[in-house]
Protein backbone atom coordinates (compact mmCIF):
# COMPACT_ATOMS: atom_id res chain seq x y z
CA UNK A 1 0.00 0.00 0.00
CA UNK A 2 0.84 3.24 -1.02
CA UNK A 3 0.58 6.47 1.41
CA UNK A 4 0.78 10.14 0.11
CA UNK A 5 4.15 11.70 1.13
CA UNK A 6 2.01 14.05 4.21
CA UNK A 7 -1.28 12.43 4.85
CA UNK A 8 -4.38 14.39 6.10
CA UNK A 9 -7.35 13.06 7.43
CA UNK A 10 -9.87 13.63 9.85
CA UNK A 11 -11.58 11.98 13.13
CA UNK A 12 -15.21 11.13 13.05
CA UNK A 13 -17.87 10.36 16.01
CA UNK A 14 -18.82 6.35 15.72
CA UNK A 15 -22.48 7.14 17.73
CA UNK A 16 -25.62 5.62 16.24
CA UNK A 17 -27.02 9.35 16.01
CA UNK A 18 -24.00 10.83 13.95
CA UNK A 19 -24.47 8.18 11.04
CA UNK A 20 -25.59 10.50 8.86
CA UNK A 21 -23.08 13.48 9.73
CA UNK A 22 -20.40 10.37 9.44
CA UNK A 23 -21.10 9.49 5.69
CA UNK A 24 -21.64 12.59 4.77
CA UNK A 25 -18.39 14.00 5.74
CA UNK A 26 -16.92 10.75 4.87
CA UNK A 27 -18.17 11.51 1.20
CA UNK A 28 -17.07 15.03 1.23
CA UNK A 29 -13.56 14.00 2.29
CA UNK A 30 -13.52 11.81 -0.36
CA UNK A 31 -14.47 14.20 -2.83
CA UNK A 32 -12.14 17.10 -1.66
CA UNK A 33 -9.06 14.58 -1.53
CA UNK A 34 -8.37 14.10 1.95
CA UNK A 35 -6.44 10.71 2.21
CA UNK A 36 -8.10 9.63 5.48
CA UNK A 37 -10.38 9.25 8.64
CA UNK A 38 -10.59 7.53 12.24
CA UNK A 39 -13.34 6.35 14.26
CA UNK A 40 -12.73 5.03 17.62
CA UNK A 41 -13.22 1.68 18.67
CA UNK A 42 -14.66 1.19 22.28
CA UNK A 43 -17.05 -2.08 21.41
CA UNK A 44 -18.34 -2.14 25.31
CA UNK A 45 -19.91 0.99 24.49
CA UNK A 46 -23.79 0.47 23.52
CA UNK A 47 -24.43 3.35 21.71
CA UNK A 48 -21.61 3.54 19.50
CA UNK A 49 -21.29 1.82 15.95
CA UNK A 50 -18.57 -1.08 15.78
CA UNK A 51 -15.91 0.06 14.29
CA UNK A 52 -14.85 -2.43 11.85
CA UNK A 53 -18.23 -2.21 10.72
CA UNK A 54 -18.12 1.76 10.20
CA UNK A 55 -15.12 1.31 8.57
CA UNK A 56 -15.93 -1.69 5.79
CA UNK A 57 -19.43 1.09 5.09
CA UNK A 58 -17.29 4.03 4.82
CA UNK A 59 -14.89 2.37 2.07
CA UNK A 60 -18.08 1.26 0.15
CA UNK A 61 -19.44 4.94 0.12
CA UNK A 62 -15.93 5.96 -0.85
CA UNK A 63 -13.61 5.70 -3.89
CA UNK A 64 -10.21 7.14 -2.26
CA UNK A 65 -10.70 7.87 1.19
CA UNK A 66 -8.72 5.37 3.17
CA UNK A 67 -10.14 4.97 6.86
CA UNK A 68 -8.63 3.02 10.13
CA UNK A 69 -10.02 2.47 13.86
CA UNK A 70 -7.56 5.20 16.04
CA UNK A 71 -7.07 2.66 17.54
CA UNK A 72 -8.16 -0.53 17.49
CA UNK A 73 -9.37 -2.30 21.24
CA UNK A 74 -6.80 -5.17 20.05
CA UNK A 75 -7.84 -7.14 23.11
CA UNK A 76 -11.47 -7.53 22.50
CA UNK A 77 -10.17 -8.64 18.64
CA UNK A 78 -8.43 -11.75 18.63
CA UNK A 79 -5.27 -11.31 16.11
CA UNK A 80 -6.20 -13.88 13.47
CA UNK A 81 -9.68 -12.90 12.95
CA UNK A 82 -8.70 -9.38 12.87
CA UNK A 83 -6.12 -9.68 10.10
CA UNK A 84 -8.56 -11.93 7.91
CA UNK A 85 -10.83 -8.60 8.95
CA UNK A 86 -7.88 -5.96 7.46
CA UNK A 87 -6.77 -8.28 4.62
CA UNK A 88 -10.56 -8.16 3.67
CA UNK A 89 -11.00 -4.35 3.57
CA UNK A 90 -8.41 -3.86 2.34
CA UNK A 91 -8.67 -6.17 -0.93
CA UNK A 92 -12.48 -4.98 -1.13
CA UNK A 93 -11.86 -1.44 -1.22
CA UNK A 94 -8.47 -1.72 -2.97
CA UNK A 95 -5.80 -1.16 -0.31
CA UNK A 96 -7.76 1.73 1.41
CA UNK A 97 -6.91 0.18 4.94
CA UNK A 98 -4.85 1.27 7.75
CA UNK A 99 -4.83 -1.08 11.07
CA UNK A 100 -4.25 1.64 13.96
CA UNK A 101 -3.37 -0.88 16.96
CA UNK A 102 -3.27 -0.57 20.94
CA UNK A 103 -2.73 -2.29 23.98
CA UNK A 104 -5.91 -1.81 25.36
CA UNK A 105 -6.75 1.35 28.31
CA UNK A 106 -9.45 0.97 29.41
CA UNK A 107 -9.28 -2.21 30.98
CA UNK A 108 -12.32 -2.30 33.51
CA UNK A 109 -14.49 -2.08 30.53
CA UNK A 110 -12.65 -4.11 28.57
CA UNK A 111 -12.98 -7.12 31.39
CA UNK A 112 -16.64 -6.62 31.39
CA UNK A 113 -16.87 -7.92 27.67
CA UNK A 114 -15.57 -11.09 29.29
CA UNK A 115 -11.93 -10.53 28.00
CA UNK A 116 -9.47 -11.92 30.64
CA UNK A 117 -7.70 -8.82 32.27
CA UNK A 118 -3.51 -8.62 31.69
CA UNK A 119 -1.13 -7.00 33.68
CA UNK A 120 0.79 -4.07 32.02
CA UNK A 121 3.72 -6.16 31.35
CA UNK A 122 1.33 -8.74 29.83
CA UNK A 123 -1.00 -6.44 27.66
CA UNK A 124 2.42 -5.10 25.99
CA UNK A 125 3.58 -8.25 25.15
CA UNK A 126 0.25 -9.37 23.32
CA UNK A 127 0.23 -6.27 21.69
CA UNK A 128 3.40 -7.15 20.23
CA UNK A 129 2.12 -10.67 19.20
CA UNK A 130 -0.93 -9.27 17.89
CA UNK A 131 0.88 -7.21 15.67
CA UNK A 132 3.64 -10.02 14.67
CA UNK A 133 0.69 -12.33 13.85
CA UNK A 134 -1.63 -9.77 11.93
CA UNK A 135 1.82 -9.51 9.43
CA UNK A 136 2.31 -12.78 9.17
CA UNK A 137 -1.27 -13.56 7.92
CA UNK A 138 -0.86 -11.09 5.55
CA UNK A 139 1.01 -11.14 1.86
CA UNK A 140 0.63 -14.86 1.16
CA UNK A 141 3.36 -17.44 1.21
CA UNK A 142 3.61 -20.08 3.06
CA UNK A 143 1.12 -21.86 5.50
CA UNK A 144 2.31 -20.02 9.13
CA UNK A 145 2.64 -21.62 12.52
CA UNK A 146 3.15 -19.28 15.33
CA UNK A 147 3.79 -20.08 18.81
CA UNK A 148 3.48 -16.92 21.54
CA UNK A 149 2.35 -16.49 25.25
CA UNK A 150 -1.00 -15.09 23.85
CA UNK A 151 -1.44 -15.93 20.38
CA UNK A 152 -1.00 -19.46 18.70
CA UNK A 153 -1.67 -20.63 15.20
CA UNK A 154 -0.87 -23.55 13.38
CA UNK A 155 -0.48 -23.91 9.65
CA UNK A 156 -2.78 -21.21 8.90
CA UNK A 157 -2.69 -19.90 4.85
CA UNK A 158 -1.66 -16.31 4.90
CA UNK A 159 -4.56 -13.93 2.40
CA UNK A 160 -2.45 -12.95 -0.44
CA UNK A 161 -3.10 -9.55 0.10
CA UNK A 162 -0.24 -7.03 0.95
CA UNK A 163 -0.01 -5.95 4.59
CA UNK A 164 -1.94 -2.87 5.74
CA UNK A 165 0.30 -0.29 7.64
CA UNK A 166 -0.01 -0.52 11.57
CA UNK A 167 0.08 2.34 12.96
CA UNK A 168 0.09 2.28 17.03
CA UNK A 169 -0.66 4.63 19.58
CA UNK A 170 1.81 3.86 22.08
CA UNK A 171 2.24 5.84 25.36
CA UNK A 172 4.56 3.85 27.79
CA UNK A 173 8.31 2.87 27.58
CA UNK A 174 7.63 -0.78 26.39
CA UNK A 175 4.97 -0.62 23.90
CA UNK A 176 7.15 2.60 21.90
CA UNK A 177 9.88 0.29 21.73
CA UNK A 178 7.08 -2.22 20.48
CA UNK A 179 6.54 0.51 17.96
CA UNK A 180 10.11 0.42 17.05
CA UNK A 181 10.58 -2.75 16.51
CA UNK A 182 7.44 -3.75 14.80
CA UNK A 183 4.68 -1.17 13.50
CA UNK A 184 5.27 1.40 10.68
CA UNK A 185 3.80 4.59 12.40
CA UNK A 186 3.07 5.95 15.60
CA UNK A 187 0.44 8.45 16.75
CA UNK A 188 1.17 10.27 19.98
CA UNK A 189 -1.11 9.69 23.31
CA UNK A 190 -3.34 12.83 24.07
CA UNK A 191 -3.55 14.29 21.36
CA UNK A 192 0.60 14.97 21.90
CA UNK A 193 1.93 17.44 19.21
CA UNK A 194 5.47 18.15 17.32
CA UNK A 195 6.46 20.91 19.88
CA UNK A 196 5.22 18.60 23.40
CA UNK A 197 7.43 17.00 25.62
CA UNK A 198 5.61 13.46 24.83
CA UNK A 199 6.66 13.74 21.75
CA UNK A 200 10.59 15.07 22.30
CA UNK A 201 10.55 12.41 24.98
CA UNK A 202 8.86 8.91 23.18
CA UNK A 203 10.09 9.02 19.75
CA UNK A 204 13.93 8.41 20.45
CA UNK A 205 12.40 5.57 22.10
CA UNK A 206 10.86 4.23 18.77
CA UNK A 207 14.14 5.17 16.78
CA UNK A 208 16.33 3.17 19.58
CA UNK A 209 14.19 0.19 19.61
CA UNK A 210 14.20 0.39 15.56
CA UNK A 211 17.95 0.56 15.43
CA UNK A 212 18.18 -2.28 17.90
CA UNK A 213 15.79 -4.36 15.34
CA UNK A 214 17.83 -3.91 12.48
CA UNK A 215 15.43 -1.21 11.06
CA UNK A 216 15.61 2.13 9.83
CA UNK A 217 13.59 4.95 12.38
CA UNK A 218 12.84 7.11 9.27
CA UNK A 219 10.47 4.54 7.88
CA UNK A 220 7.98 4.65 11.16
CA UNK A 221 5.77 7.82 10.35
CA UNK A 222 4.61 9.79 13.36
CA UNK A 223 1.16 11.08 12.61
CA UNK A 224 -0.43 13.43 14.70
CA UNK A 225 -4.25 13.65 16.05
CA UNK A 226 -4.52 17.47 16.27
CA UNK A 227 -7.87 19.35 17.84
CA UNK A 228 -8.21 22.88 17.03
CA UNK A 229 -10.17 25.53 15.15
CA UNK A 230 -9.78 27.12 11.75
CA UNK A 231 -10.53 30.76 11.94
CA UNK A 232 -11.61 33.35 9.77
CA UNK A 233 -9.27 35.90 10.70
CA UNK A 234 -5.46 35.19 12.45
CA UNK A 235 -5.68 34.15 16.26
CA UNK A 236 -3.07 36.84 18.43
CA UNK A 237 -1.98 33.67 19.53
CA UNK A 238 -2.14 29.92 18.19
CA UNK A 239 -0.78 28.07 21.64
CA UNK A 240 -2.36 28.24 24.84
CA UNK A 241 -0.35 28.89 28.22
CA UNK A 242 0.99 25.26 28.38
CA UNK A 243 2.19 25.41 24.63
CA UNK A 244 -0.78 23.47 23.30
CA UNK A 245 -1.81 24.21 19.56
CA UNK A 246 -5.24 25.98 19.93
CA UNK A 247 -5.69 26.41 16.08
CA UNK A 248 -5.84 30.00 13.73
CA UNK A 249 -6.12 31.18 10.25
CA UNK A 250 -5.62 29.09 7.34
CA UNK A 251 -1.99 30.33 6.54
CA UNK A 252 -1.43 30.01 10.47
CA UNK A 253 -2.57 26.74 9.98
CA UNK A 254 -0.33 26.55 6.70
CA UNK A 255 2.49 28.06 8.51
CA UNK A 256 2.94 25.51 11.64
CA UNK A 257 1.91 22.49 9.75
CA UNK A 258 4.40 22.79 7.42
CA UNK A 259 6.95 23.45 10.16
CA UNK A 260 6.14 20.25 11.33
CA UNK A 261 6.80 17.90 8.56
CA UNK A 262 10.26 19.97 7.60
CA UNK A 263 11.63 20.36 11.24
CA UNK A 264 10.15 17.70 13.08
CA UNK A 265 9.29 14.29 10.83
CA UNK A 266 5.92 15.42 11.11
CA UNK A 267 4.09 12.77 8.67
CA UNK A 268 0.60 13.34 8.84
CA UNK A 269 -2.16 14.83 10.38
CA UNK A 270 -5.76 14.25 11.39
CA UNK A 271 -8.44 17.28 12.13
CA UNK A 272 -9.76 16.70 15.09
CA UNK A 273 -12.94 19.49 16.72
CA UNK A 274 -11.26 21.51 19.26
CA UNK A 275 -13.57 20.63 21.73
CA UNK A 276 -13.43 17.31 20.71
CA UNK A 277 -16.77 17.03 19.66
CA UNK A 278 -18.23 16.35 15.91
CA UNK A 279 -16.47 17.69 13.26
CA UNK A 280 -18.42 21.12 11.55
CA UNK A 281 -18.61 20.90 7.64
CA UNK A 282 -17.07 24.52 7.15
CA UNK A 283 -13.84 23.57 8.89
CA UNK A 284 -13.24 19.91 7.47
CA UNK A 285 -13.85 21.84 3.77
CA UNK A 286 -10.72 24.49 4.63
CA UNK A 287 -8.98 21.48 5.98
CA UNK A 288 -9.36 19.67 2.46
CA UNK A 289 -9.51 22.31 -0.46
CA UNK A 290 -7.50 24.93 1.41
CA UNK A 291 -4.91 23.60 4.15
CA UNK A 292 -3.81 20.10 2.88
CA UNK A 293 -2.95 21.41 -0.46
CA UNK A 294 -1.35 24.33 0.71
CA UNK A 295 1.07 22.37 3.06
CA UNK A 296 1.78 19.65 0.38
CA UNK A 297 2.45 22.12 -2.16
CA UNK A 298 5.20 24.13 0.31
CA UNK A 299 7.28 20.85 1.69
CA UNK A 300 7.36 20.04 -1.88
CA UNK A 301 8.25 16.17 -3.09
CA UNK A 302 9.06 13.70 -0.22
CA UNK A 303 8.73 10.25 0.04
CA UNK A 304 5.76 8.72 0.41
CA UNK A 305 4.81 5.97 2.62
CA UNK A 306 5.10 2.45 1.29
CA UNK A 307 4.40 -0.54 2.98
CA UNK A 308 4.37 -4.18 1.17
Amino acid sequence: MTLPNVVFGFGAHSGLRDIPDLLRRAERADRDGLDLMSLSDHPYLGDRLDAYAAVGFVLGRTERLAAFANVTNLPTRPAPMLSRTVTSLAALSGGRIVLGAGAGGLWDRISDLGVPRLSPGAAVEAFEEAITVIKLLSGGGSPVTFHGRHYRVEGIDPAPVSAAPVWTGSVGPKSLAVTGRVANGWIPGHAADWLSPRYRESRPLIDAAALEAGRDPGEIATIFNVPGRITDRPLAATRDQDGRWLGGSVDQWVEELTGAVLEHRAAGFLLFAADHGSQDDRPLGRWGQEIAPAVRQAVGPRPSMIVP
